[in-house]
């Protein structure tokens, strides 16, 4: 599996209820007025895990899902908030994974290493009838972000859901008029058996889903998600990559979009009319209502052969207020505003940390993804990752202090407090050996990394390179070598890994 683990330091402050906890009776303590429709929370919320029968696109099944929906509420809350949120452990399907736990995606967790949500790597997982209270506060962060399960493969089984954090000084807030729970769009691959059954590839998506909506090849026409616009306002659209596996190609026919962060961080805006999403990637991207009233189709192609929008697969309906209740007859295309990832330039703050050149940081590592084919095991350096006996956090504070003897053996890469690292890793979906099914889109918690050389270019960034979370390794046909750029200021134990979940589960059985 496409992962290590990056110890920054190992001193862990702030820490309590490691393990399994109980709910804790907290009131609501925040400034923010929350929206008050339904399946929106605020940060100080329960979430209740639960098994659920659904048909988001006809076909139904039992599912692993956050309140009881597709995707979970979505979670607002405004820079500088704290979050208490209590996550409770109501599952009984034994078909599919019954212990749980929940990832803050994006969120730095700054002295709170231990609500990071990771299995395994910072905590013990949730068991049936127990609980988990995250507490952890977010004084630097605004953006689009999302949670998701972070137990083998389960978030395949439905949970995940959307995180958002407002800014009340967003510089940008100029160029659009409406930002709220309609603007946020979750794109999602959907399968109809359970995870456990699914972990021998070809990992193979029954549909897509937009916003928890979508129709399946030979399936009913169920309904589709339905973004509702006026003509003339400006749109900031929240776009969350909550694939399990593939990457998805989004536009909206007649509608340019333009960029304005990057897994949270503004970026300068750039113009593009289609947008590739990646698994645990988001954008956020200003569309204006500009065109007659009518239906328009925002479409999600993914990666996988075979696609079609016939029928209304792979997509959503953005409607005009006026317009008949009816799908879409526009057509899509034409393309001519590509994106590009070299384009994307932050809007404060840029600049890696750092000597500028490659191979100038602090430290410097080279990660080569493989995959042992025999016995069903992605790899890092030729090591696969197991999950260990004890959680890494509670390793180091049990004394283990160095990459010898903390678990497991080969994936941990201890780093230096307040350095600079750089990391290259090479596609190497082309060589023998090498990391099958990719782009593997590699994201790294507890850090925003600058990606000093994006996938599809060959020239290097140190000046004002794309600062996020989460990157695509690209492909070994254009010899990619990715390569990103971060300081050790936030000391634990944090997961670096393919967000491509079958890879991420410990073994392709």
């Amino acid at each position: 599996m496409l992962t290590i683990r990056a110890v920054a330091h190992l001193l862990v402050l702030g820490l309590i209820n490691i393990c399994l906890v109980s709910a804790t009776a907290i009131g609501p303590q925040f400034r923010r007025e929350l929206s008050k429709r339904t399946n929106v929370l605020g940060p100080v919320s329960t979430l209740e895990v639960v098994n659920k029968v659904i048909a988001p696109d006809g076909f139904p099944r039992s599912t692993v899902l956050a309140g009881g929906t597709f995707p979970g509420p979505l979670i607002q809350a405004r820079k500088g908030d704290e979050f208490l949120v209590n996550v409770t452990n109501f599952l009984n399907d034994t078909s599919m994974d019954i212990t749980t736990s929940i990832h803050w995606h994006g969120i730095f967790q700054h002295q709170s290493n231990w609500a990071d949500g990771t299995a395994w790597v910072t905590q013990c997982p949730i068991q049936p009838n127990g609980s988990f209270l995250h507490r952890f506060t977010v004084p630097d962060q605004a953006g689009t972000y999302w949670y998701h399960s972070h137990l083998s493969a389960q978030y395949c089984d439905g949970l995940r859901g959307p995180l958002v954090i407002y800014d009340p000084d967003d510089p940008l807030a100029d160029m659009y008029d409406v930002d709220d729970e309609s603007t946020v769009i979750v794109l999602s691959d959907w399968y109809h058996q359970p995870s456990p059954k699914l972990y021998n590839p070809p990992f193979t998506p029954d549909s897509t889903l937009i916003n928890g909506l979508g129709r399946y090849p030979a399936g009913p026409a169920s309904p589709l998600a339905i973004v509702n616009v006026t003509q003339g306002k400006r749109y900031r659209f929240r776009i969350i990559g909550a694939s399990c596996d593939p990457w998805f190609n989004f536009t909206i026919d007649g509608h340019n979009m333009t960029i304005i962060e990057a897994d949270g961080n503004e970026v300068e805006p750039v113009v593009v009319d289609s947008l590739p999403v990646f698994a645990g990637q988001r954008y956020s991207v200003i569309v204006t209502a500009d065109q007659p009233v009518g239906n328009y189709w925002m479409r999600a192609v993914s990666n996988f052969p075979n696609q079609t929008f016939d029928g209304g697969m792979n997509s959503a309906i953005l409607r005009y207020s006026g317009a008949p209740i009816q799908d879409p007859t526009t057509e899509p295309g034409p393309y001519v505003l590509p994106f590009d990832e070299s384009a994307l330039h932050p809007l404060h703050n840029s600049g890696v940390p750092g000597i500028p050149g490659v191979g100038n940081a602090d430290v410097n590592i080279n990660l080569v993804a493989g995959l042992d084919a025999a016995n069903g095991v992605y790899t890092v350096d030729g090591v696969p990752f197991i999950d260990p006996p004890l959680p890494v956090l509670l390793q180091i504070l049990s004394g283990a202090h160095n990459a010898a003897q903390l678990l497991p053996n080969g994936s941990v890469y201890v780093l230096p407090p307040n350095k600079t690292i750089e990391i290259s890793m090479p596609a190497t979906d082309l060589t023998s050996g090498g990391a099958l099914g990719g782009p593997h889109p590699i994201h790294l918690h507890g850090h925003a990394f600058d990606v000093v050389r994006v996938p599809g270019n060959s020239t290097y960034n140190y000046v004002n390179p794309v600062r996020r979370d989460t990157v695509s390794l690209g492909t070994q046909a254009v010899n990619d070598n990715v390569t990103i750029r971060f300081s050790t200021n936030n000391p634990g134990p944090w997961f670096f890994h393919c967000h491509i979940d079958w890879h991420l589960h410990k073994y392709v059985k």
